[in-house]
C-alpha cells in the first residue's frame, strides 16, 4: 500500500464539546482513556465520550485488531531503508506501471479550501473562527445535536451558505481523484468533508466513503426515522427553517454528523478490507488530527509507501526513512497538477474540471 498526503494546513483549535463522539463537521479527537473494541465489522466501536489527541498507542493496538502489520515489519523496514528516495515523478511511474492500481484517498477540508469553502480551525480564516454573527455559547456548537436540538437556527443559516451544489466548484484535487476512479485505480475515497465535492466532481458513490456524512439525506435526530432528502432541502433553503418529522414532531436534519453521533456504518464496515487491499493511500488535506480518521495512515501494511503532499510534516511521516515516506511540500491543487503532468493526464485533468464547474444560484 503506498499513501500520499495532499493537504491544506488545518490548524487544530480549542474544543469545546466535551462529549462529543465523533463530529462530521468540526471533527473528534481521543485520549489515552478512549476505548475501541473489535468486533466483527464495526470495528470501531466506541466506549468513551472524552476526548484529546488520539495517541500512537492506540493506533498500535488498533493496527494489531486489524491484523494489517505482517510478521516480518522489521525486516521490510529494513529493505526499504535501501530504496532510492522516491519523488513525485517515482509516484507517477507507480501508477503507471500499475503497480499501485488500489488506491485509497483519504481527503479533508484542505482540498476543497481553493473551492472558496474555509477549513474548520486555521486561526483567521477557519470556519469556528467566522461564526460570531450567529451568536453561538462555542463554535463548535452549530454542529452540536444537543444544541440543534434547542436551537436549529445557527445551522439552519450556516446550511444555506454552505449547502452542496449552490456555488462551490470542485478543486483540481478533486478532478484528480475524479480520474482515478474513471481509470479504475480508485478502491475507495474516504473523505472528511460534508460538501459533496467528490459526487460533484463525478466520483463513483460506490467509490466514497463520507466519513462524517453528508446533505443527501435526512432524518430525525428523535426517532431516528429516515426523511426525504429533497424535502429537507427544500424547506431549509426556502423555508429557512428545520424541518419537523412526521412521524414524532421532532427536529430533522441532514445526515451530517455532529458532534455527539458516531460515524456511519459505511465506514466501518469498508475500512478493514480496505486496508488489506490497498496498495497506495493518498492523504489530502487534512492535519490528520481527527480520530478516528486520522489513523488510517498508522494502520497501513509496512509495505505501504506513503507519501504527504503538504504544506507542512503531519501525523508519523518521516523524511528520515528512505524508500517509504515522500513529503513534498507545497499547495494541494499544485501537487495533483505536477503528478497529472508526468502521467500525461494533464489535458483530462483540466477539462474535467472545467466541465464540473457551476455558477452561483441568484435563487435557491
Amino acid at each position: 500500500t503506498t499513501y500520499v498526503t495532499i493537504s491544506h494546513d488545518d490548524h487544530r483549535g480549542n474544543n469545546n464539546v466535551d462529549d462529543a463522539s465523533s463530529a462530521a463537521v468540526g471533527g473528534s479527537t481521543l485520549n489515552d482513556d478512549d476505548d475501541y473494541s473489535f468486533d466483527g465489522d464495526n470495528f470501531f466501536n466506541k466506549k468513551s465520550d472524552a476526548e484529546d489527541d488520539a495517541s500512537a498507542g492506540l493506533a498500535k493496538e488498533m493496527a494489531q485488531k486489524l491484523e494489517i502489520h505482517d510478521e516480518d515489519e522489521d525486516e521490510d523496514e529494513d529493505e526499504d531503508e535501501d530504496d532510492e528516495d522516491p519523488t513525485i515523478k517515482a509516484i507517477a511511474e507507480w501508477i503507471r506501471e500499475k503497480s499501485c492500481s488500489n488506491i485509497i484517498v483519504l481527503s479533508g477540508a484542505g482540498v476543497s479550501c481553493s473551492a472558496g469553502i474555509p477549513d474548520f480551525r486555521t486561526p483567521g480564516t477557519g470556519l469556528y473562527d467566522n461564526l460570531e454573527k450567529y451568536n453561538l455559547p462555542f463554535p463548535e456548537a452549530v454542529f452540536d445535536l444537543g444544541f440543534y436540538r434547542n436551537n436549529p437556527s445557527p445551522f439552519v443559516n450556516l446550511a444555506n451558505e454552505l449547502w452542496p451544489g449552490l456555488k462551490f466548484s470542485p478543486t483540481l484535487t478533486h478532478s484528480f481523484i475524479t480520474l482515478l476512479d474513471r481509470k479504475n485505480l480508485l478502491l475507495r475515497n474516504y473523505t472528511q468533508n460534508i460538501d459533496m465535492l467528490e459526487i460533484l466532481s463525478g466520483v463513483d458513490e460506490e467509490k466514497l466513503v463520507e466519513c462524517h456524512g453528508h446533505f443527501r439525506t435526512a432524518s430525525c435526530i428523535k426517532c431516528k426515522s429516515n426523511y426525504d432528502g429533497s424535502e429537507c432541502r427544500r424547506i431549509i433553503l426556502e423555508e429557512q427553517k428545520a424541518p419537523n418529522c412526521r412521524r414524532c414532531g421532532g427536529l430533522v436534519k441532514p445526515d451530517i454528523v455532529f458532534f455527539g453521533e458516531g460515524l456511519p456504518d459505511r465506514f466501518h464496515r469498508l475500512l478493514r478490507k480496505d486496508l488489506k487491499k490497498a496498495d497506495l493511500l493518498i492523504v489530502m488535506g487534512t492535519s490528520l488530527t481527527v480520530a478516528p480518521v486520522s489513523l488510517i495512515p498508522t494502520m497501513v501494511s509496512p509495505r505501504c509507501r506513503r507519501v504527504l503532499l503538504n504544506n507542512e510534516l503531519v501525523g508519523n511521516f518521516s523524511v528520515k526513512k528512505k524508500g517509504r515516506d515522500i513529503f513534498a511540500e507545497g499547495d494541494c491543487d499544485e501537487s495533483v497538477k505536477k503528478l497529472c503532468k508526468m502521467l500525461g493526464w494533464g489535458k483530462e485533468l483540466k477539462e474535467l474540471n472545467k466541465s464540473t464547474q457551476i455558477k452561483e444560484k441568484n435563487s435557491k
